[in-house]
């Protein structure tokens, strides 16, 4: 490593040991970089700022992250809850079945990982360690696993990034990432069976019969937020991006004038509470950017591209060798990044190769997903950290098995192109 990546990785190491927050460890080695290289020290504001600003889906994060506290404090996601947990909470572990059946719920009002776990994962969490008898690091673990399904199943903002990059339907790419999103949802369930063992968790009360329909009904004037958001998207109403205001004022109509669960007296705390953890949640991207320039401007990503367009691969080696190296950089880069600087250059392999490009979208984006939630830099696993007060070293051993499930899930849509494909073909896409 060059004397400013080994700064870098030396400096992220020592702060993490003596327990600086997470934000302030990532940003002070960015800033140690920049010294260390001799670059100018106004680059950091410039990367902070310039970056922020100039990446408009990062709008979306507060309005999501106020829609999910106001669904919270007008009994949207109890209802949700109850729903679930009428169809899941009888399984062993049942509280963390129930996260990942609400998390495919919420994943049609998202479209973000980071903002499904710093709204409705938090809650997760809580449910999990109150009802569930779940250990903290466990309960993260699940909620940080569960999150990952949103930017796969519809509206998906990183698909949509990915569609204006490579020329492919938007369209086409939500019903591709429909049933890889329920398959992830299955794999991390699976892996909750084996855990809950594992630890002794008690099965889940559940409800009784009598009560599950009538707890299902309940749940359907909150699936009306999902079903607005989809329409107004496929429909042209508003954008992906623009569906976060939309989500939270529909929240706020919900609660308030149809529900009539929601006191006008309680959206300030829920404006308030959405404040405190947008901040939290941009302080984590923001130093994340740091960190980012410095190891794009080491020219890792570049090399890496370099070499796999030196050989000449089949399209099944291609595919591999790309997953290889694209699980490799999410461990240490946001996915942001790798989308927006890295996959442009793919692409060009990708479609004289005449690999799908539906396919091949679907696949990265899971890949980026995965980076979230892997150590050491897993973004996701270092906001709910920080917003749960989760040891970080435990967190990291809990969700390994969540990783390396969700790593064979890939290989076998890597192996079989039309378990994504099937759909979009059904529809008439091609």
């Amino acid at each position: 490593m060059t004397p400013g990546l080994t700064a870098l990785v030396a400096t992220f190491v020592i702060a993490s040991i003596i327990r600086l927050p997470i934000a302030l460890s990532m940003f002070l080695a960015g800033a140690v970089y920049f010294i260390v290289t001799g670059q100018d020290a106004g680059l950091l504001a410039d990367q902070v700022m310039g970056q922020m600003t100039g990446i408009y889906v990062l709008v979306a994060i507060p309005m999501f992250i106020l829609a999910a506290n106001i669904m919270n404090d007008s009994g949207i996601s109890e209802r949700l809850w109850g729903a679930a947990n009428a169809l899941v909470g009888r399984l062993r572990g049942g509280t963390g079945h129930v996260t990942v059946v609400v998390s495919i719920i919420f994943s049609s009002m998202t479209g973000s990982a980071v903002t499904e776990a710093a709204g409705p994962g938090v809650i997760a969490v809580k449910m999990m360690r109150q009802i569930g008898r779940y250990p903290l690091e466990l309960a993260v673990a699940v909620t940080a696993a569960a999150s990952v399904i949103a930017p796969v199943i519809p509206p998906s903002i990183p698909l949509v990034i990915y569609a204006t990059l490579s020329g492919a339907s938007i369209g086409t790419l939500f019903l591709a990432g429909i049933v890889p999103g329920l398959l992830m949802a299955l794999t991390i369930m699976s892996v909750i069976m084996f855990s809950a063992r594992r630890y002794d968790l008690p099965k889940g009360s559940g409800v009784p019969r009598g009560e599950t329909l009538p707890l299902m009904g309940r749940a359907l004037l909150p699936l009306t937020l999902p079903v607005v958001l989809l329409g107004g998207i496929w429909t042209g109403w508003f954008s992906p991006t623009e569906s976060a205001a939309v989500a939270a004022l529909w929240g706020i109509v919900l609660g308030l004038f149809i529900m009539r669960s929601l006191r006008v007296r309680q959206l300030p705390g829920a404006f308030e509470t959405s404040l405190k953890q947008t901040a939290s949640t941009m302080l984590l991207i923001a130093s994340a950017f740091v960190v980012n320039y410095a190891i794009a401007n080491e020219g890792l990503g570049a090399a890496l591209v370099g070499w796999i367009s030196s050989m000449e691969l089949s399209q099944l080696q291609f595919m591999l060798v790309v997953n290889v190296v694209l699980l490799l950089l999410g461990c240490f880069l946001d996915g942001s990044v790798i989308l927006l600087v890295v996959i442009p250059l793919l692409l060009p392999s990708v479609k004289t190769l005449g690999i799908d490009l539906n396919y091949f979208g679907v696949i990265v984006i899971i890949n980026f997903m995965i980076g979230l939630i892997t150590p050491p830099y897993g973004l996701v696993l270092f906001i709910l950290s920080s917003l749960t007060g989760a040891p970080l070293q435990k967190v990291f051993a809990a969700v390994l098995p969540f990783v390396f499930s969700l790593i064979v899930l890939l290989l076998v849509l890597v192996l079989f192109p039309q378990i994504i494909l099937f759909l979009p073909h059904a529809f008439g896409y091609r």
